[in-house]
């Protein structure tokens, strides 16, 4: 690489990296020169990423809400990178219910997925990060928004922005920063993967129909937060961004 990208010798580590917003954040790290390891669930995906993001890519399999998973993690990230700059703690699911019809075990899914997992993941990450690093946790415009249909969902994503400010206090004496990147209606091709093709296609148009820019986001306008919070924003801590075409504040 002849040009010096402005993440030049960065390490830096996404939990669901392997697709959506978490791969073009891999992506934008990446193409300035960043080292990034990624994990996902899912083998092919993974493996499709990695081809992607090219040598400088490193993909994991794991569960982000498996303990061992996540202590796994940790002592990978020590033996690729020795430590890390920043931490991406994004994965994360959806889950769509009525109130009324909303199960123990989605309940658990969601919490567990959501708000346990990233909370772990800190937890076992910050021994590995370096001084002045940033962390950022993804949460959602549902946690300050009464959405039908997402209560779980929105409860873990509300731990989350609560855990945000809790673990950037304590990690201020590492001179850690922990911030969150609140995404609105963003086109990462989440919903094609868990309803038909012409009703994901209907639930894009309403839900930009329904935003005051009057459009969806894109994932690599997520991945730009995400690298500001994560690098730039030094005298930030504890501070969610919203990035939802206005959703949330109008």
């Amino acid at each position: 690489m002849s040009d010096m990208g402005r993440y030049e010798d960065k390490h830096v580590v996404i939990t669901g990296g392997s697709s959506g917003m978490g791969l073009a954040t891999a992506r934008l790290l990446v193409d300035e020169g960043a080292r990034v390891l990624i994990t996902g669930r899912n083998q092919a995906t993974l493996d499709a990423a990695r081809d992607q993001l090219g040598e400088n890519a490193i993909a994991v399999r794991g569960d982000a809400s498996s303990l061992p998973d996540i202590d796994a993690l940790a002592d990978r990230v020590k033996a690729e990178f020795g430590t890390a700059d920043a931490l991406f703690a994004n994965a994360g699911i959806n889950g769509f219910a009525p109130f009324e019809a909303t199960t123990e075990e989605l309940f658990d899914e969601l919490l567990t997925i959501n708000a346990k997992g990233p909370y772990f993941t800190v937890q076992k990450l910050a021994p590995l990060l370096a001084e002045g690093s940033g962390v950022v946790l993804t949460t959602s415009v549902a946690n300050v928004l009464g959405l039908p249909m997402l209560s779980a969902y929105a409860a873990s994503k509300a731990a989350l922005r609560s855990m945000t400010r809790s673990l950037a206090r304590e990690l201020l004496p590492r001179k850690i920063r922990v911030n969150a990147v609140s995404p609105g209606p963003i086109d990462s091709g989440i919903l094609e993967k868990s309803m038909p093709r012409e009703a994901a296609e209907q639930t894009k148009a309403q839900m930009a129909a329904d935003n005051p820019m009057l459009r969806m986001g894109t994932p690599t306008e997520i991945a730009k937060a995400v690298a500001f919070l994560a690098f730039d924003a030094t005298y930030t801590t504890g501070a969610e961004l919203a990035v939802d075409g206005g959703g949330s504040q109008l």
